[in-house]
């Protein structure tokens, strides 16, 4: 029960966690290169995930998840953008919720 009240705040307070995510992606000297991706597609596949928590973790399987973050991952890299600063990204992520 407490982790469905948790997951449910995530979502209704999506739109600032978005923010404050962007916000570390700009200042975090592990994410520069994320600066390559327009702010906003970060902020759109962002509040994609927080938005939609209770779906990606009750619905999706683990084949969708990967697919999904393989598509992510191969649009950051013909952005050149770094698998290290892709994966300090998620980590910001993870921190921010």
């Amino acid at each position: 029960m407490i982790a469905v009240r948790l997951v449910r705040l995530i979502e209704q307070h999506s739109d600032e966690l978005t923010n404050g995510l962007l916000q570390k992606f700009q200042t975090s000297a592990r994410t520069t290169e994320l600066r390559k991706v327009p702010i906003q597609e970060l902020r759109h596949r962002s509040h994609e995930i927080l938005r939609n928590l209770s779906d990606w973790l009750l619905s999706k399987s683990d084949a969708e998840i990967e697919r999904r973050y393989r598509e992510i991952g191969a649009l950051r890299a013909a952005q050149n953008v770094s698998l290290a600063h892709v994966c300090w990204g998620l980590f910001l992520t993870k921190e921010q919720v």
